[in-house]
Parts: C-alpha cells; sequence; structure tokens
C-alpha cells in the first residue's frame, strides 16, 4: 500500500504535467486557427476552379489559353494550400503527442526530455514549413488579382 505522502506526491506530480502540458495545448488553439483560415481558403479556391469548368465562362475568360493559365494559377494555389494544412496537422499531431510523452513521463517516472524536445522542435519545424507553404499561397493570390481602381474627375 501507498502511504499518504506518496499519493500526495503523485498528485502533485499529475498537477504539474498538467501545468507543463498547457503551454503545448495553447499552440494546439492557435494551430487550429489558422488551420480554420488555411481550410477556408482551399474551399474558395475549389469553388473557384469549379465555376470555371461547371459554368459559363465570364467574358475575359473566354479565351481557352486565358482559361488554362487561371485553372493552372488554381491548381498550383490548391497545391500550396493542401500543403499548408497537411504540414500544419502534422505540427498538431506532434504537439498532441508532446502532450502525451509529458503525462507517460509523469506516469512512468522516466526521463523523456529529448523526446519531449525531439517532437517539440519537429512541430516547430513542420509549423514553420506549413506557414511557408501558405505565405506561397497567398502571394500567389495576390498576384494574380488585379484591382482597377477609378478615379473620378472632380
Amino acid at each position: 500500500m501507498s502511504s499518504a505522502s506518496e499519493i500526495a506526491m503523485s498528485f502533485g506530480d499529475i498537477a504539474h504535467a498538467i501545468q507543463l502540458a498547457l503551454a503545448p495545448v495553447f499552440l494546439l488553439t492557435g494551430i487550429a486557427g489558422l488551420l480554420n483560415v488555411m481550410a477556408s481558403r482551399l474551399a474558395r479556391i475549389i469553388d473557384r476552379g469549379r465555376s470555371l469548368t461547371e459554368q459559363p465562362l465570364p467574358q475575359h475568360l473566354q479565351s481557352p489559353d486565358t482559361l488554362h493559365k487561371e485553372l493552372n494559377r488554381l491548381e498550383r494555389r490548391r497545391h500550396y494550400a493542401s500543403s499548408a494544412i497537411t504540414a500544419c496537422t502534422c505540427s498538431a499531431l506532434l504537439v498532441c503527442m508532446v502532450v502525451a510523452v509529458i503525462f507517460l513521463q509523469v506516469l512512468l517516472q522516466v526521463e523523456l526530455k529529448w523526446v519531449i524536445s525531439a517532437l517539440f522542435t519537429a512541430s516547430t519545424l513542420t509549423l514553420i514549413v506549413g506557414l511557408g507553404y501558405f505565405l506561397r499561397e497567398v502571394h500567389l493570390a495576390t498576384r494574380t488579382v488585379r484591382i482597377n481602381v477609378i478615379t473620378r474627375a472632380e
């Protein structure tokens, strides 16, 4: 049987593990927000591609060459958005593994600091990759949109 001090110590260890796991959980919240934005952009890209292939074309896209270029741009944007989502989802999964390993460290009472460090570093790197893909998709989107500003003669 365990003494009262050992039980109190294990509850203290679990409380400490929960405190350690809070920072990665906040990171998960941020990644979830990014994934929401990225998924929305991907949905808009797909909707635009469908509208160009399934509905009558707007006047400025009547040329097959112009339509082909527009569809190629959308395909490149779709690829980058999809890659960004994949990388950020991998980052979120790695963060979840960090939380799980933190608890395993407490429950098994073994040193897993190197595992936690490696998982967190991998999570950060995959998040950087995901943000890089996202930045590339946004850059492509802003390059392909032209806004004509009409000035009024006063």
